[in-house]
């Protein structure tokens, strides 16, 4: 049942609604001698960007060290919002059906960058330089470089035109739902994609092509739109896996420097990485005074950085990740030891971590082996992302399996759900209670590493990944004490009820009534089918034995 008629989907007369769903808007940023990089196309061209996004926009679409650069070169980047939106229905009804590290955020854009620089004697600086960037609520990186990809097999000369033809065919996806196998075509290319959903089993086979479907050109499958590939971005650093691992866990402050990929929040899902994440961070970027002082603590940030000058600036940061180039197949790259801040000087400073961290957890040598043996073996490196994103995901889940069990523990039973009380409370969180649950229910059960799993929860305890977790279930929990509430409700009679009540119980009852359906189509609530329909027959009902004057009251209101 709609809870929100129209309100998932914008209006018929509503430009570039559609296009909205995927993209925000479509950026061509270019260097000028005399103003440096600057904004030559925005697409479409009402988009509303202030001139600090936009200004971001400009320094983050050029790599922050470009010089060697000749060629393509993809990347992308977070920005934050200078100015707050709100986030529509439409936004609600994708994050209750998207996995939590795939949700929304109206803070934040992604920005997906295709950048290209090509000697050019006909420029005065002696290069063509030009970035086309796709600006997006949506972590999807994987897709956003696939479309970018395609539209620049033609020259990056003439992409007012080109774009008006592509955001006119995006204009006619449909929208991002997930868990829905997707043909989105453009330029004669059809991509068949799927946005993992929610209720997925946990490290599930990718889509495959409906064999249902006869569409010519055949469709393009792209097995994932979310995962980028983990073992390319640390083949040189594989001891350290753990390391990254716990500190993103722990939401502590972590600077990667590398060419062009970093960590991915990804790396500790289903757990959503609720600190602030800047894939590619620049010295133009709004809180690069903010994030490099030394008069106060590093905040809870991960940030990629590419530009050496940044090695010196971090030295006083508790985590630097140093991530070496990528291999050629067969060459095992040379695995360093942890090594301690105060070697952080040079420049060419060796791939490592640089910390003085001490993991809870040992390390899982047989992975580590096994990973180094594929690399001599040449084992493909979709494969060896897999094996390393099954062993991430098995560690998250034997962590985060627990809590969810304790928290589920704190549910008030469904039979105290009353029509005539208020829905009960749910209990509160007691960390200790927790902790003494481990003895029987804890991450032993379904993980062989062994090490310090109490001191990991309670450094988590204080990390904002915690807060964000806790903070989410329990929005759920007490969304779910709502639908209990509202479906007894349908079950009662109510007009019988009302029978020997006094009008002010009658009118209360229906003030708390119509509270309660605002309330459930704001939030979406998943009902059975009918319950706000027979909900609001109740009210009508109520209603129409009242006097008139009462009516007319209730009416207004």
């Amino acid at each position: 049942m709609e809870l929100c008629a129209g309100s998932g989907s914008p209006g018929s007369g509503s430009p570039w609604s559609r296009f909205s769903r995927w993209l925000e808007c479509v950026c061509v940023v270019t260097f000028d001698l005399e103003l440096g990089q600057a904004l030559e196309l925005v697409y479409p061209q009402d988009v509303k960007l202030t001139e600090k996004e936009k200004s971001s926009i400009c320094y983050l679409s050029f790599p922050d060290s470009y010089s060697g650069c000749l060629g393509d070169t993809q990347f992308s980047f977070r920005l934050r919002q200078s100015v707050g939106r709100k986030g529509g229905c439409r936004e609600d009804v994708y994050n209750r059906d998207a996995p939590p590290t795939l949700q929304t955020e109206v803070s934040h854009f992604f920005g997906f960058v295709y950048f290209r620089q090509v000697k050019d004697a006909s420029v005065k600086r002696g290069y063509f330089q030009k970035s086309l960037v796709l600006l997006s609520r949506l972590a999807l990186p994987p897709l956003f470089q696939a479309l970018l990809q395609i539209v620049l097999r033609s020259s990056l000369r003439n992409l007012s035109r080109v774009w008006r033809q592509c955001a006119n065919e995006i204009d006619q996806w449909p929208a991002p739902v997930p868990g829905l196998s997707l043909n989105l075509p453009l330029m004669g290319v059809v991509l068949q994609v799927r946005i993992p959903s929610r209720s997925d089993k946990p490290g599930g086979s990718p889509v495959r092509q409906s064999a249902a479907e006869n569409l010519l050109p055949a469709p393009t499958v792209l097995p994932s739109i979310h995962e980028l590939d983990l073992f390319k971005c640390f083949q040189s650093v594989l001891v350290h896996i753990a390391d990254v691992v716990e500190l993103l866990l722990l939401g502590e402050p972590l600077v990667a420097w590398h060419r062009l990929t970093v960590p991915r929040k990804h790396m500790i899902s289903p757990l959503r990485f609720c600190c602030d994440f800047r894939p590619y961070f620049t010295i133009h970027d709004s809180e690069f005074r903010e994030y490099t002082t030394r008069t106060q603590a590093p905040p809870c940030v991960v940030l990629g950085v590419t530009n050496p000058f940044f090695i010196k600036t971090f030295q006083k940061w508790p985590h630097v990740l140093r991530l070496g180039e990528t291999k050629m197949a067969g060459d095992v790259p040379k695995q360093v030891k942890v090594k301690k801040l105060c070697k952080l000087k040079a420049l060419d400073t060796k791939p490592g971590i640089y910390t003085a961290f001490k993991t809870f957890l040992h390390k899982d040598k047989i992975l580590i082996k096994r990973l180094l043996k594929g690399i001599q073996r040449k084992r493909p490196s979709e494969v060896q992302s897999a094996i390393l994103r099954r062993h991430l995901l098995e560690l998250t889940q034997s962590f985060i399996i627990p809590l969810e069990r304790y928290m589920a523990s704190l549910m008030p039973l469904q039979r105290s759900v009353s029509p005539w009380k208020t829905p009960p409370q749910i209990r509160p969180f007691s960390q200790e209670d927790f902790l003494l649950s481990l003895d029987d229910t804890g991450p032993q059960l379904t993980s062989v590493l062994k090490g310090d799993w109490l001191g990991l929860y309670r450094k988590f305890f204080r990390s904002p990944n915690f807060d964000g977790w806790y903070r989410q279930r329990l929005r759920e929990m007490t969304q779910k004490l709502e639908i209990l509430h509202l479906e007894v409700l349908c079950d009662t009679d109510l007009v019988t009820w009302t029978k020997d009540k006094s009008e002010v119980e009658i009118v209360d009852l229906i003030l708390k009534l119509r509270d309660k359906l605002n309330r459930a189509c704001r939030q979406q609530l998943q009902l059975k089918n009918g319950v706000l329909d027979k909900l609001e027959t109740f009210t009508k009902t109520i209603i129409s034995s009242l006097p008139e004057e009462l009516r007319r009251v209730l009416s207004t209101h």
